[in-house]
């Protein structure tokens, strides 16, 4: 296609652009991401342009675009692309696209008032890529083709997503064009560049290409050059607009237009009048010309420069404080001087033009223009979320009215799922300062809005603001409780109960008093090792079990008892009617939900774990799956729903189904590597995704897992979901490495056993130990059997029970063996534990010598997953027929 006007040599990239253009629109429509880079005013705009005009016939495009002044607005750069394709749909419609996502995805693009809990950023991203999906798919006859230009300006909300969404272009029918400034977006967005070059490396990058763009060659700016001013300009003329320029096809092009304004010969004689011409197009020499305009033209170019993009001509007017008739007189003759373009909204002609105009402004009057540009807008109308990138400029001036707006914006922020944006604001209010008597209320929000994004960040504004006056009561139980999450969060779990013991002390007995008091109980019983385990089990027992379940306060604390005594391996009756105290009707009371942030998501999660090792694991599947649906409702997507789909694996792990506990506890990984590194959650999934492996016999992928997370000393603060050195004792045993393996099952117990925590399916290091010691020591071996039996049947669960008996008999005479079996089995067939009744059956079917219980044993293992085991059992049914 020939270009609409001439860009010179350029072809490489519009054959790259061309070829990515005919994959889209092609039979199989592949999609992908096409890159170009360069400095500024090597023609990247004009580039994507051209693209524009070659794909509008068979594609259907949207842009946006990036700008200096406007990186502090979340999602202005999505809000481009989607909102004007997205306003022409009816209300109705634009919900049904949106389907679930609606409540969490449309308030970030301004479709829809935000609702319900504070939506989680990767939950945001989530439900941009459904949506940009959906219209992809509906958009297949006129495949979608998305332009994005100045990416290096984009706000950090667009530039996050937009990092997530192209990795994966390769599954959809689209194509992303991005154009950016290297030095500038590796300056500003440093993790956004780590991101892409990760994808580089990685599968399915093939549908990436990226282009450097470069300046011209002398051959071009000279044709550049006799195509505007004709063929007898001369090789003298043309060979230094090239050196003045350095071959930058924008300052070369406002070159020549400035020598056809001068009327001036394109000859040899001419030439050295070039460099004094080609300093009037940019800098100083471009804030010379534009004063030439007048005083007026020149305001309201100040004005629009602060505005910075989609510049309203009556807004612009205001600003620079002129009627609407100056102002259009204004527009024009900035137009006639190539300096902005268009009419309403106006543009500025080039970046480098409205950087060069923001920057010439004087710092004093810059401010102050930042200042009535807040006001202007808020007058508008358009609320103090729009208003705040201005206030975010000027200077601190004690100024009680600014604290309020950036308070108020900072709510907005963070009700759209931009956590960023609420934390400048927030940061920025400080600085003002507010009063003495809210300065710690302002220190709370800070610390509330950087929770999910930096628990660290969180610690010290919550530390401020409990060290000066100003929070009262409730906030004070709000603050310390929210501090203890994000130091538990941050792997310091004995700083989050010393906190909460120290504002205990100091809060009078009421429902405060025992949300911390809960709290404090939680923080001290989830960390991996603690001084007084039994002491601080005895004063949780006192403090519960007369509880009814009147309140959130009582049943946090019944909930806490539950877990406590599941660990401890109590009576498993008394911990299920805990639990049930703690629920009303089965489910999470309100105000203690899964998105409920008073009391955090914690507390349901214990109840769910502790069904799920008493044996009632219908009601542990049934509160987990509430938490997915909670989640995915809420747009929690991160670390929340990872480790919804966490908790789902471990009950079918617990089921006995194998496969399917596999695949959640891959899903509950690869939905935590989204977020970060080390979580909690990537313990949790890491620890039962092995345990799962190697009851399916896959030991070398278990270690492989292993490896990968990290999986081993030293452990978090925080205990790992089930225990994890029990776990990676048994790795080690399964890779023959049984002198390691004793010594970390060792240590196990020496950990548990002061802490009077005796659940063997939590924490199997006994029974492991024992098999471990079989053959060198069996005296003690035997010993451990025998005390974990009198464990698990204090505890109570056929699970439990099976499992003790199937250890015992390893060192009881044959015929004692084979009764003890016959007892594990009758327990097991009781419980919902498939794959310990497989186990189970196959070591009855090995003592007895029975064929016929083998080949159900391997029926069983198989209908688990349990290919190891299965293959076992074959082996031990072709010993049999050997021996007969």
């Amino acid at each position: 296609m020939k270009p609409s006007r001439p860009l010179y040599e350029r072809e490489p990239e519009l054959a790259a652009a061309a070829r990515a253009v005919d994959d889209l629109c092609g039979a199989q429509a592949v999609g992908g991401l096409l890159v170009f880079s360069g400095e500024a005013g090597l023609g990247k705009t004009a580039l994507l342009a051209e693209i524009r005009a070659m794909a509008a016939d068979r594609c259907t495009v949207w842009s946006a675009r990036g700008g200096e002044t406007v990186t502090s607005v979340p999602f202005h750069v999505v809000r481009q692309l989607l909102q004007p394709a997205l306003d022409r749909f009816p209300p109705d419609e634009t919900r049904a696209l949106f389907g679930d996502w609606y409540d969490t995805t449309a308030p970030a693009l301004g479709l829809a008032e935000p609702s319900g809990p504070q939506p989680d950023p990767q939950g945001v991203r989530d439900g941009l890529d459904f949506v940009v999906a959906r219209l992809a798919s509906r958009l297949s006859h006129r495949p979608l083709l998305l332009m994005v230009d100045d990416a290096h300006w984009a706000d950090g909300e667009s530039l996050t997503w937009l990092a997530s969404f192209t990795a994966r272009l390769g599954e959809l029918p689209l194509l992303v064009v991005q154009a950016h400034r290297p030095q500038e977006l590796a300056e500003r967005n440093a993790s956004y560049v780590a991101d892409r070059d990760a994808e580089r490396g990685s599968d399915g990058q093939g549908a990436t290409t990226r282009v450097a763009l470069r300046a011209l060659t002398p051959d071009a700016t000279a044709e550049l050059v006799r195509a505007a001013l004709g063929e007898h300009a001369d090789d003298p003329f043309c060979r230094e607009v090239w050196a003045v320029t350095g071959g930058n096809p924008y300052e070369a092009v406002e070159l020549v237009a400035k020598v056809q304004d001068q009327e001036l010969a394109p000859v040899e004689e001419s030439a050295g009048q070039l460099r004094e011409l080609g300093a009037s197009a940019r800098g100083s020499g471009l804030v010379a010309r534009l004063e030439r305009l007048g005083t007026n033209a020149n305001r309201f170019a100040w004005a629009a420069a602060v505005l910075g993009t989609d510049i309203s001509q009556e807004l612009a007017a205001t600003l620079a404080g002129m009627s609407s008739a100056e102002a259009a007189d204004c527009t024009a003759r900035l137009r006639d001087a190539r300096i902005v373009s268009g009419f309403d909204p106006l543009e500025f002609v080039h970046p480098l033009i409205a950087t060069a105009v923001y920057r010439s402004i004087p710092p004093a009057t810059r401010t102050a223009m930042h200042g009535r540009a807040a006001w202007a807008i808020t007058r508008a109308g358009l609320g103090a979320a729009a208003a705040s990138r201005h206030l975010l400029e000027v200077h601190p001036d004690d100024d009680q009215e600014l604290v309020a707006q950036l308070r108020e914006a900072a709510g907005q922020h963070l009700a759209v799922g931009a956590p960023e944006a609420a934390r400048r604001c927030l940061e920025r209010a400080l600085e003002e300062p507010p009063r003495p008597k809210d300065r710690a209320v302002l220190l709370y929000e800070l610390g509330c809005a950087t929770l999910l994004s930096s628990p660290p960040t969180t610690v010290q504004h919550l530390r401020a603001a409990l060290d000066m006056p100003g929070l009262d009561d409730g906030l004070r139980v709000d603050a310390t409780f929210r501090l203890a999450a994000a130091l538990a969060h941050n792997n310091q779990l004995k700083d989050a109960a010393i906190s909460l013991a120290a504002e205990a002390a100091r809060t009078a007995p009421g429902p405060g008093l025992m949300r911390l008091q809960a709290a404090h109980f939680m923080w001290e019983g989830m960390q991996a090792t603690e001084d007084d385990g039994p002491a601080r089990s005895r004063r949780l027992t006192r403090n519960a079990d007369h509880l009814k379940g009147r309140d959130n306060a009582e049943r946090a604390l019944l909930t806490l008892r539950a877990f406590d005594a599941m660990l401890r391996g109590e009576n498993a009756q008394l911990i299920v009617d805990l639990c049930e105290r703690a629920l009303i009707d089965g489910s999470p009371a309100r105000g203690l939900g899964w998105t409920d942030s008073e009391w955090g998501f914690e507390l349901p999660t214990m109840v769910g774990i502790t069904y799920a090792f008493t044996d009632q694991l219908d009601r542990a599947e049934s509160l987990f799956g509430e938490a997915v649906r909670a989640f995915e409702i809420s747009g929690w997507s991160g670390a929340h729903l990872a480790f919804a789909h966490t908790l789902l694996g471990m009950v079918h792990r617990r089921r006995g189904r194998l496969a399917e506990a596999e695949g959640f506890l891959r899903e509950g990984l690869r939905l935590a590597d989204r977020v970060g590194s080390g979580l909690p959650v990537h313990w949790d999934a890491a620890c039962l995704l092995i345990d799962t492996l190697l009851a399916r016999g896959r030991v070398a992928e278990a270690r492989k897992i292993a490896d990968r997370y990290h999986f081993g000393p030293p452990y978090p603060s925080a205990m790992v979901l089930p225990d994890g050195p029990c776990v990676r004792g048994r790795l080690l045993l399964a890779e023959g490495r049984k002198e390691e393996a004793i010594a970390e099952l060792e240590a196990a117990g020496a950990a548990l056993e002061p802490r009077e925590r005796h659940n063997g399916i939590w924490a199997p290091w006994a029974g492991d130990l024992a098999r471990a010691l079989a053959d060198d020591d069996p005296g003690r071996a035997a010993h451990l059997a025998a005390r974990a039996r009198v464990h698990a049947e204090r505890f109570g669960t056929d699970t439990a029970i099976g499992e003790a008996l199937r250890c015992v008999s390893l060192f009881a005479p044959p015929e004692e063996a084979e009764q003890l079996l016959a007892d594990a089995l009758r327990h097991l067939e009781r419980s919902s534990s498939a794959y310990e009744h497989a186990l189970a059956r196959v070591d009855y079917g090995v003592a007895i010598g029975s064929h016929r219980e083998l080949a159900r044993a391997q029926k069983q293992a198989m209908a688990c997953g349990a290919e190891g085991l299965a293959a076992h059992a074959q082996q031990a049914r072709a010993s049999i027929r050997s021996a007969e």
